[in-house]
Parts: structure tokens; sequence; C-alpha cells
């Protein structure tokens, strides 16, 4: 089975010993083409009568591609594999973030007035007025990312210090794009009581709260209780960040295909965080026809063996007392307008979508490997998104998260509401412009600065000139 290369999380860099003979260059890109990488760069390292080293970049498409692409190059006659790197462990190295100085500390009076004894006068001021915390203090612009562990990307429950990698990429996400100073805070429980008090505990520090990659049905509960007893705004991205920028999407991808929100039947697979989530601010924004489909088929309050939370919201949806599989509920009454998957990959046929209405509309969600291959679905819907950065549409919570907080922080905000993540939702859809909009741009690119901005103006709840 041939592979072809398609993202740069598995690049990797070669040195290479060969003989002194330049035309080997051209033998080790042809070898790794023809092993289906993709070379980025190559680099002579070392050039002299007897020898030449190479460094000789590559992207594959996994682990195991990656190693053929070496055995691939190490079969080249006159090369020596002498080394392999991983670039992206390479970046890990020792971390991702660190912690600065804002403040010179050159002398003796630098450091009376940033630590002792000036800094007990700043304290005191603390003390006699609470509220300067956030002024006087980092809270002001700080977030901590609150995780346990027990559901991290696709991978499942790995632990606290397996999730690390991931909660300081997102404390960088933070400060690269609305220059949030955002600290990995993973806690060795799974314990919902001892979470909620690990929170409230460390809450004075900080400005907001981002659960991250908690296990549904317990992040439902943490997240209510800490929103009920803190007075920082909490917000789980893998709920609220997802529904946000679904929703934005959805918003745009109808206006590609001439449907209106409010007219759209909505098929959704998967009722966990992310699709709770969905559903709900999608029912806020004005949709009244949603279907959700779990493993045991559309959800509606009699299903046997129904959970409470899938009960609930089975009595939220399904207006048309649609039952069967994904295909039923896709097929049923014409067919659907769109589906959204936060699920599981593979579990969506291409055909299926021929059964949906005229213009159909398809997020495949489920990351790294979504519901069914954009690439086939394109053969059968009118708009296509994915969660893959190798397809266009990409549904990236990145496109929320950072603006949402940077809002928050700005108000000096207690809590969020669903009213400001219709507006987050709203100034990411329309920081597309008509000209731009078409079926493969329904989303604005994560590198926008324009985006974070809009959003963080949406949730002040002011206007961007």
């Amino acid at each position: 089975m041939s592979r072809t290369a398609t993202t740069s999380s598995y690049s990797i860099t070669m040195r290479l010993h060969t003989a002194p003979d330049h035309g080997v260059v051209g033998q080790v890109a042809t070898a790794i083409a023809q092993a289906g990488g993709i070379v980025t760069a190559i680099d002579v390292a070392e050039s002299s009568h007897s020898r030449l080293v190479l460094d000789v970049t590559c992207s594959a498409g996994d682990a195991d591609h990656a190693q053929a692409l070496r055995q691939a190059v190490d079969e080249v006659e006159g090369v020596e594999v002498y080394k392999v790197s991983d670039r992206t462990f390479l970046l890990h190295l020792g971390g991702k973030i660190e912690v600065g100085s804002k403040v010179p500390l050159k002398n003796r009076d630098d450091l009376s007035m940033a630590y002792t004894p000036g800094v007990g006068r700043v304290s005191m001021a603390i003390h006699d007025n609470p509220e300067d915390v956030r002024r006087l203090t980092i809270k002001g612009n700080s977030v901590a990312v609150v995780t346990d562990g027990s559901a991290v990307l696709g991978l499942g429950n790995i632990g606290p210090g397996a999730a690390l990698p991931v909660m300081e990429g997102k404390a960088a996400l933070f400060k690269r794009f609305a220059d949030i100073d955002a600290w990995p805070i993973c806690l060795a429980t799974q314990d919902t009581d001892e979470i909620v008090k690990a929170v409230e505990m460390i809450a004075p520090g900080f400005g907001g709260i981002n659960l991250e990659d908690i296990a549904a049905p317990r992040c439902f509960e943490i997240e209510q209780r800490l929103r009920e007893r803190l007075d920082i705004p909490v917000f789980h991205d893998d709920q609220h960040g997802t529904a946000i920028v679904v929703l934005a999407a959805l918003t745009n991808a109808l206006r590609v295909v001439d449907k209106r929100l409010e007219d759209a039947r909505v098929v959704l697979s998967g009722a966990g965080a992310a699709g709770t989530a969905i559903v709900t601010l999608l029912v806020a924004a004005g949709v009244t026809d949603v279907v959700v489909v779990d493993r045991a088929g559309a959800l509606v309050p009699d299903l046997d063996g129904i959970s409470p939370a899938h009960r609930e919201l089975a009595e939220a949806t399904n207006p048309r007392k649609v039952t069967g599989s994904l295909h039923d509920a896709l097929a049923a009454d014409g067919g659907a307008d769109v589906f959204i998957g936060v699920s599981a990959p593979g579990i969506l046929q291409p055909e299926w979508i021929s059964d949906m209405a005229d213009r159909a509309v398809v997020f495949a969600l489920a990351n790294p490997d979504p519901e069914v291959d954009p690439g086939e679905a394109g053969k059968h819907a009118a708009v296509v998104a994915s969660g893959r950065s190798d397809y266009p549409n990409q549904i990236n919570n990145v496109l929320a998260f950072p603006g949402v907080f940077r809002g928050l922080l700005d108000a000096r905000a207690h809590e969020i509401t669903v009213d400001m993540l219709l507006r987050a939702a709203d100034a990411i859809a329309h920081s597309v412009g008509d000209h731009e909009l078409n079926p493969t741009f329904i989303i604005p690119s994560v590198f926008d600065p324009n985006v974070p901005k809009a959003v963080a103006a949406a949730i002040r709840g002011d206007r961007q000139e």
C-alpha cells in the first residue's frame, strides 16, 4: 500500500554521509518522492574531498512512513543514514513555554520595587481594595488551562503527565494569538470533587479558567459547579470553543448553498461534550430541527438504555421523532441539509450523502481521522469541512478561544454567557467577506490577525470599526 506525506507533524531530518558526488542529492530526493515523502529542505552541512554530509528534511504520513523513508534513502548506493531526528520531538525538548520578567531587574533599586520592600505596599493596597488585584498583578491577563488527562485529543485517558505537552501547546496558542499568559495545570486526580476543589483553590491567581480534555459526563458537572462558585469566567473549550467555530462555519456554509439556519435540518453524530454544546448553541442560534445520533442510533426520549444526559438531549431535539441508524436519520423525510460529526472515524459512507437534501453540507470533525474522507465527501456534498489542516475549511478552535478570553479579560468579566458565544460565532463568520466566500473558504485562516480582535470585541459587546 502506497503512502503519501500529509502533515509536518511527522517531519524528520536525516543526516546523511555520502560519497563526494553532488549528483547524489538528486538520487536521495527521488528515493524519498518515490516512497511517498515530501522533501522540504536539503542542506549541505559539510563538503570535502572525501565525503558530503547532507541534512535532508522531509514530511511523512505517520511514524511507520517515516521509517520507510529512512529505509528508502539508506538503499541509495553510496549513502549512509547517520542519524534521524524527529522535528516534532525536537520542538518539544525542554517544553514550549517559559516565564519571563516584564520589568528590569538590573540593580538594587529595581529589586526593592519589584520585590521587598516595595512590593509590600502593593500587597497592602490589594488587601484594602481587592478589585485592584486584576490591575496590579498578572491575574488580569492570565488563564489556567486545567486538565485531568482523561480525554486528551483522540488519545483517550492518558493521564496528567502525558497531557502536559498538549496543555503547553494550548498556552503557547493563547500567547501567540491573544497575548494572554496561560499556565498548564495538570491535576493528578479524576475525582470530580477534588478537581472542583483544586481549581477553586488556585482561582485567585487567574482571570479565567479554561477546562481542557476532561471526559464527559464529568466535565459537565465540573464546569457547572465551578461557574457557580467562582467569580471568574469558566470556559470548556472542547464544548464551547468547538460550538462557536462550528456555528460560524455553518452560518457561512448555508450562505454558500442559499439556505437559512432556521430552516436547516441538521443531523449530528456524537452526543458527548462537543456534540451537546454544539446542539445547545445551534438551538440558541435559531436551528429548530436537530437529530442527534449516538452509538445506539437516533436519540429519542424512550430509547432503550439511554443515559439521563442523553435523554435530556433527546427531549430538546428531534422534533420529527426520527429513529434508526445514522443513514436513516440522514435520509429521513427528504434528507438532512447538514451533517455534523464529532464522533468516530469512518462511520459515514460517502454514498449516503446522496440521500441527503440537495446542496448538502458535511462537517466531518473527528480528528485526526474524520467520519468520512473529505475528498470522497466532496463528490456528493456542496460544502465539506473537517478538523484537518490538509483540506480546505478546517474547523479549528484556535479561531475562538484566544479572542474569547481576550474579550473576557479586557471586560473583567465574571462569567461567560450564551449570548457571548453567539456573538463570537457571528464575529468569526463575518471575518469572511462576501467577496471571499465560496465552498472551499467558509472559515477564516487561523493566522488571520483580525479574527481574535473581532472575537474579543464581540465578547466585550463593542463594535470594531
